[in-house]
């Protein structure tokens, strides 16, 4: 070691957990600092969480919570996993930042993994990003390289109805919900929405004109909602007549979450790429573009696409050891099992008019009880009684409930949540009908 290196070493502060840094607080004492010094574009926080472990969180209250939610489908190994910590730790203290003037192992060494794991034909290639959304960016400037001749340009990017590809400028022109779009339009221009699961919409708006077309296997952000039986089979078709791309984002089912690496297999397609995100890093930012075959893999060049921190040592090496604990711990099958007791049990439930998904990504449509008022928003309140009863879920619309808990979920913490339900649906319900009686 250098005398520099050894001085920077003696000097350096002692190490400290991040809570002294931060300092302690109630948590309506947090909130009060968050208004003060963060955007609000994410509304008021439910909870200041401090602390979590396995598939369980803690506020700054010491409430416990059993997180059926997982940070919306990141937290694919739970909260501090010993071996993902352990993995971060030990890089962080090796290299943290190179940039992308230079490459690390675990950078070749997680592209090779991605195109193991999603089953890529020769020539394949990924560009990794620090999000879903920068991964949709990346995948929407492929679909622009599609770009037809002088003669006969492509121009036109199709999308699906109900679809959350993401909130920068290009993944916002995909993504279709109007109050998410219409606040920062004009948006990046040549994109039309076909609605969802209809082959002879999506038929007639694919032609000699379309780049390409994105879809999800299944809407999350819409209220998980799946792909019909032998729609992905027939966009391949559709897709591949028109000379247009076919682009998979699988930011938030891909990494496990259904009970297979990526939700598109079985399906018999090979798509032209496919985003990553989420559960990829078990909690660590990052993204990727998976793109298909050497044709695609060369549509972006050396300049055309970038980013300063995708790829980075750490985020790497995190994605890296979720990946070898899901395939060595029999994470998948677990997915598949307790998934499929959660889906069958809730179905049972007379609060529970349809549990819709796969794996560890279940959207619960309520049945609506007497006295709760037309146009109430019950799975809202289902949400708050479930966070006072010691759950986190989330409610992607009026009637439905999302779930998408940590991949490691066991049967006996998936057992008491549906135990639970018919009480917190009893309880919105019950505040719901007061609420209007005042009105």
């Amino acid at each position: 070691m250098s005398q520099d290196s050894r001085q920077s070493t003696e000097n350096a502060p002692e190490a400290r957990p991040a809570s002294e840094l931060a300092g302690t607080s109630s948590g309506s004492e947090w909130l009060s600092r968050y208004s003060d010094s963060l955007m609000g574009v994410f509304g008021t926080p439910q909870r200041v969480l401090v602390r979590g472990q396995g598939c369980y969180v803690w506020d700054a209250d010491g409430k416990q919570y059993l997180d059926l939610l997982g940070g919306i489908a990141v937290n694919a190994l739970g909260h501090a996993h010993p071996f993902v910590t352990s993995v971060i730790s030990s890089q962080l203290a090796t290299l943290g930042h190179v940039s992308n003037f230079f490459t690390s192992p675990t950078q070749v060494a997680l592209a090779e993994k991605l195109l193991e794991v999603t089953g890529a034909p020769a020539g394949s290639k990924v560009f990794f990003a620090n999000s879903g959304t920068e991964a949709n960016e990346a995948a929407f400037k492929l679909a622009r390289r599609n770009a037809g001749t002088a003669e006969e340009p492509r121009t036109k990017v199709v999308a699906l109805e109900g679809a959350f590809h993401g909130r920068t400028m290009g993944a916002l022109a995909l993504t279709a919900k109007k109050a998410y779009r219409e606040p920062f339009e004009p948006l990046p221009g040549g994109v039309v929405h076909v609605p969802f699961g209809d082959v002879d919409a999506l038929a007639a708006a694919v032609d000699c004109t379309t780049q390409a077309v994105f879809l999800e296997p299944i809407q999350g952000e819409a209220g998980v909602v799946p792909l019909p039986p032998g729609y992905l089979a027939a966009a391949r078709k559709i897709t591949r007549d028109a000379g247009a791309l076919l682009i998979v984002d699988e930011v938030q089912t891909g990494m496990g979450r259904t009970g297979t690496w990526l939700a598109i297999e079985g399906s018999g397609i090979v798509p032209d790429a496919v985003t990553l995100a989420k559960g990829l890093g078990g909690g660590f930012p990052i993204g990727a573009l998976v793109t298909f075959g050497e044709e695609n893999s060369a549509r972006l060049t050396a300049g055309q696409h970038g980013t300063t921190f995708g790829g980075n040592p750490v985020a790497t090496a995190a994605a890296l050891a979720t990946l070898h604990t899901i395939e060595t711990q029999g994470v998948l099958a677990n997915v598949r099992a307790v998934g499929e007791r959660l889906r069958d049990a809730l179905a049972h439930l007379p609060e529970v008019v349809e549990v819709r998904g796969r794996g560890l990504l279940l959207g619960i449509d309520l049945a609506a009880p007497a006295g709760v008022p037309d146009g109430a928003n019950l799975a809202a309140a289902v949400v708050n009684a479930a966070l006072e009863a010691g759950f986190i879920v989330n409610a992607p619309g009026p009637r439905t409930i999302r779930l998408a808990p940590p991949l490691i979920l066991t049967a006996q913490q998936a057992d008491t949540f549906v135990a639970a339900l018919p009480r917190l649906v009893a309880t919105a319900a019950e505040r719901l009908a007061a609420e209007k009686e005042t009105q």
